[in-house]
């Protein structure tokens, strides 16, 4: 099967890109099964094991989908209105606005994702752990991490903090500044709370293989949650809220899961998981080529003509804010 993926930025990922790291890793499971896939995406991207094609952007989609091609798959919504002349699919990989109307053939990142969205069709996550370096299980260093756009309200960096604070635990923050005037003006005190700003790579491994955990209170429904699995990989518990995707992400033995700072804290201070418990998790359940397994299913159903979901798949009711209950509630 040619596959084509259609998204709207560069590949290969740079910094953290999240989508861009998925369709990176989904391409590069289906070549391994023996499919072909091109990636249409901006001028700039290169690819070893697929063609690249520049998109232009004063042409539709229809004329810019080589005639070899079996299927188009969209990392974005291309338009519920949307005609091509072989099947089509969109994966939707954030959260969509309330009332927003998205193509009947779209794919969620968990199954919570889509059943806020009223639809079925669901495949998880995953990735190219040969890309992320030895795990390193046995060398820790005394501090936790959190990892997300900190400028993000729901991603709850304060929460993070103050958490960690109450726990008397480090903390290394990935994705903020200790300033931070962009939503109303917060500056972090405490020595106890590093910053590191926007990272990638391998400077984003170094941090993760040896720190004790992820602190991710985050204050909406999770559509998946990439940091998660990340920092399980690395033999790190999650130490979250329990929204959106992380519950299916993050069984007992890997974590806790609360929207109380208490309870957050009180467990990073007392708990203690198994670091290969935790990166096995990872590595069994949330690989590429368990995900490249999944989508080429949904890809086949496609192909029979079949629609994905039963029912215009649209989101009812906003995924943020949600309760963050600290010690002064």
């Amino acid at each position: 099967m040619h596959i084509l993926f259609v998204n709207r930025a560069m590949i290969p990922v740079f910094a953290y890109g999240g989508t861009e790291r998925v369709i990176w890793d989904l391409g590069q499971a289906l070549v391994k099964m023996g499919h072909r896939v091109t990636y249409l995406v901006p001028s700039g991207s290169h690819c070893p094991f697929g063609q690249i094609i520049e998109i232009q952007a004063h042409l539709d989609w229809q004329s810019q989908i080589p005639d070899d091609v079996d299927l188009v798959h969209f990392q974005f919504n291309p338009g519920i209105d949307l005609t091509l002349d072989r099947p089509w699919l969109m994966t939707q990989h954030g959260n969509s606005q309330v009332g927003e109307l998205l193509p009947m053939n779209t794919v969620f990142v968990s199954r919570n994702h889509a059943q806020r969205h009223k639809a079925q069709c669901h495949v998880h996550n995953g990735l190219d752990w040969s890309a992320y370096g030895p795990a390193e299980l046995n060398k820790t260093d005394d501090y936790f991490h959190f990892l997300g756009k900190a400028a993000w309200r729901v991603k709850n960096v304060q929460g993070a903090i103050d958490t960690c604070l109450q726990a008397q635990a480090k903390l290394v923050v990935m994705g903020g500044d200790r300033l931070n005037i962009k939503r109303g003006f917060r500056f972090t005190w405490s020595r106890k709370i590093q910053f590191m700003g926007m990272v990638g790579g391998e400077t984003k491994f170094a941090v993760m293989r040896r720190s004790r955990g992820l602190v991710f209170p985050v204050r909406w429904h999770e559509p998946f949650g990439l940091a998660a699995i990340e920092s399980l990989y690395f033999g790190c518990p999650v130490f979250a809220t329990p929204y959106g995707a992380l519950p299916e992400l993050i069984p007992a033995e890997c974590g806790v899961l609360s929207n109380k700072q208490s309870e957050l804290a009180y467990a990073i201070r007392h708990s203690s998981f198994d670091r290969e418990t935790c990166h096995l998790h990872a590595v069994q359940h949330f690989n590429a080529d368990k995900m490249a397994d999944g989508y080429f299913k949904v890809y086949e159903r496609l192909g029979r003509g079949e629609v994905l979901n039963t029912e215009q798949p649209c989101m009812s009711e906003p995924a943020s804010p949600l309760p963050w209950l600290n010690n002064d509630h």
